[in-house]
């Protein structure tokens, strides 16, 4: 299971001129097969006076579901540039649609690909992601004595705190990256002569 994966927060567009052909590179988070293909034919009936759009999609987190499309394209020249350029962000729950307008002059295989690879490359620059990590949710409940112990440890190992409760004893929940979770736990164990209470709950991504 990936410990940490990139997120598409807001998508973006990007576009390059490649001897008089208008490559546009267009970029929307999808989370499903049916809202890609939607926003598929959202780009073809704003461009459809273009020659082509061609597309790429990566939908899941574990062994991703992909699908490219060269649109009428020699094969091999966009959709499949477009997908590698996906794959080598490592953004998950992304779809890439690349508009070609033809200016009169043949670019030839390696053309074609350099420029569905850099027409999806600038849409990317203007894109807003955010790397997504397996965290353990934690409530950390410890007395006042022992408080500054469990801040110092969590504190040092750039553990986000979420919040912390000052009652009779004192509640912190905490999220801990999955890797160093069990580490965490131990040291605060050891620090606090295993005083310190702790529940952890299911994984998740945040």
């Amino acid at each position: 299971m990936l410990d940490s994966y990139i997120n598409l927060v807001k998508g973006g567009e990007g576009e390059i001129v490649e001897k008089k052909s208008r490559f546009i590179g267009q970029i929307k988070p999808v989370s499903t097969e049916e809202e890609a293909y939607a926003f598929i034919e959202q780009v073809k009936k704003k461009h459809y006076d273009a020659r082509h759009n061609c597309f790429a999609f990566s939908i899941g987190e574990e062994m991703p579901f992909l699908r490219f499309s060269d649109d009428g394209e020699p094969q091999g020249t966009a959709g499949k540039p477009i997908l590698e350029v996906i794959n080598g962000s490592g953004i998950h729950n992304i779809c890439i649609v690349v508009t070609r307008y033809f200016g009169g002059t043949l670019l030839g295989t390696g053309g074609l690909v350099r420029a569905y690879t850099d027409a999806s490359k600038e849409a990317l620059k203007n894109c807003e992601t955010k790397l997504m990590q397996r965290i353990i949710p934690i409530d950390i409940r410890t007395n006042y004595t022992d408080m500054g112990k469990v801040q110092y440890i969590l504190n040092t190992a750039g553990i986000n705190i979420v919040s912390t409760d000052f009652a009779e004893d004192v509640l912190m929940k905490a999220e801990l990256p999955y890797d160093i979770s069990e580490k965490i736990q131990s040291d605060i164990r050891e620090a606090t002569g295993a005083r310190a209470q702790m529940t952890t709950y299911d994984e998740v991504f945040g």
